[in-house]
């Protein structure tokens, strides 16, 4: 196809477009260069070809941008890619082995903090439609971009965003901001996302941190946290909290179905994380069945006292915990937080103050959906081979999409299971953006015919 043979003709162009970007930083957890990114990516967007608006809430959230163009040929069908221009921070600096905004380019691998997550997703594809624009002077169907600047805090803003732009935002079918490739070079084609609840529990005891020696009489803030804790979760990862898993939806037969076939290099990811054993000592089918369909209760960060070098003999006057709750689909954040307040008020805890930071639920598309096969055609054409994922154990705002704009998400993408995104030394693979530009080029064209 003289599409394909374009987006190998232009890769170079596509490397150094990334290139751009990465050395742009833009961490959202910090506000930094979130305005300069986001007219950059428009710029990029501009020069393709495409109609680009920054489009705006209020002062001091950040933008989202949003481009689009019509197709003359089949101006009845839109398909919206979304993706992100934020990153997240880049600390430890001592631990990268380049620059982390320098997007170092080194055999196969281009090093920096949103080489993978998610500009370099975002690159491919704006080069898949810019090829098409390039080779025919025209794209097989409507395509519309949105793409924020919130995401890696947890996209506060998108529901606002996607409610205020519906009509603007419209489309039949989305392509979502990443997708995993595996160990064995199969792309994931990635059906749903996991719910998030982040919540911050705290205690004060006492007005000022004192000598450990009075720990006969003042209460220590950490040990009670740690009973706080302890009720929350048993040790195989079963949540205790009363009526947590009530509105969890089971998984379908053909869902069973498609966690049983879907591989999983179980000793390669052991080896990646150097670990010995999973959770409640999962093995075979639970292990799957677990990344796409149990909740968890993860400890994020425990602080409290004095956590320097050497010793230091302090009872802390305060303590503090932050806790994420993976939520599967049918799980309501909001009934979450009702049923952990229930728990801490009925376990005696009403000392503990409860923090919650955000909530989003989680959705997944049908896997017999038309959609589907459109984006599994196209990976099976360039890979020679793909994963059908019921559902990513991470999360994104996957849901209000579904909701708001009634339209069916799936996730293909470059994202190499193992680039370190969120981690120093986070890198994308040149030859899966590469593979990736031409599956998304193919998806723009079995969508706009199916």
């Amino acid at each position: 196809m003289n599409v394909l043979k374009q987006i190998d003709s232009n890769f170079d162009e596509l490397i150094k477009e990334l290139q751009i970007l990465i050395q742009q930083p833009s961490v959202s957890a910090k506000n930094e260069g979130i305005e300069e990114c986001a007219k950059l990516v428009e710029k990029i967007l501009k020069k393709t070809g495409l109609k680009t608006e920054i489009l705006r809430l209020k002062k001091g959230v950040a933008p989202i941008v949003y481009a689009e163009i019509k197709s003359k040929k089949n101006p009845k069908k839109t398909l919206m890619f979304y993706n992100h221009y934020d990153v997240q921070p880049a600390e430890p600096f001592e631990l990268w082995e380049f620059p982390p905004f320098s997007g170092t380019k080194k055999g196969n691998k281009i090093f920096g903090r949103g080489s993978a997550d998610d500009k370099g997703e975002l690159i491919t594809r704006i080069k898949a439609v810019d090829a098409w624009l390039k080779t025919t002077g025209d794209v097989p169907c409507n395509i519309k971009f949105l793409i924020e600047g919130e995401e890696e805090t947890g996209s506060a803003h998108i529901e606002q965003y996607l409610k205020k732009y519906q009509k603007k935002f419209s489309c039949d079918g989305v392509i979502w901001e990443f997708g995993y490739v595996d160990a064995k070079n199969r792309p994931i084609v990635g059906l749903g996302m996991k719910g998030l609840l982040f919540v911050e529990l705290s205690v004060q005891e006492s007005i000022r941190d004192a000598h450990s020696s009075l720990a006969v009489l003042i209460k220590n803030p950490a040990w009670r946290l740690i009973e706080v804790i302890h009720s929350l979760r048993d040790t195989n990862g079963k949540i205790l909290i009363k009526d947590w898993y009530k509105d969890v939806q089971p998984l379908s037969k053909n869902d069973l179905n498609l966690i049983k076939n879907e591989p999983f290099e179980i000793d390669s990811f052991k080896k990646e994380f150097g670990i010995n054993s999973f959770v409640g000592n999962k093995k075979g089918i639970d292990v799957k069945k677990a990344l796409v369909a149990d909740p968890t209760c993860n400890i994020a960060g425990f602080y409290s006292g004095y956590t320097g070098e050497g010793a230091k003999t302090v009872l802390p006057s305060k303590a503090l915990v932050k806790i994420d709750f993976r939520l599967v689909p049918k799980m309501d954040p909001k009934k979450q937080i009702m049923r952990l307040k229930s728990h801490l008020k009925r376990n005696g805890f009403s000392d503990v103050k409860v923090k919650v930071f955000h909530g989003e639920a989680a959705a997944r598309t049908n896997s017999s959906h038309p959609f589907v096969s459109d984006v599994k055609d196209a990976a099976q054409q360039v890979f020679g081979k793909y994963v059908l994922n019921v559902s990513n154990a991470g999360t994104g705002p996957m849901f209000p999409f579904v909701h708001i704009l009634k339209a069916p998400c799936i996730s293909v993408g470059s994202t190499y299971m193992f680039s370190r995104i969120h981690s120093p030394n986070e890198f994308a693979r040149v030859d899966l953006l590469r593979k990736t530009t031409k599956t998304i080029a193919l998806v723009i064209e079995n969508f706009s015919k199916s």
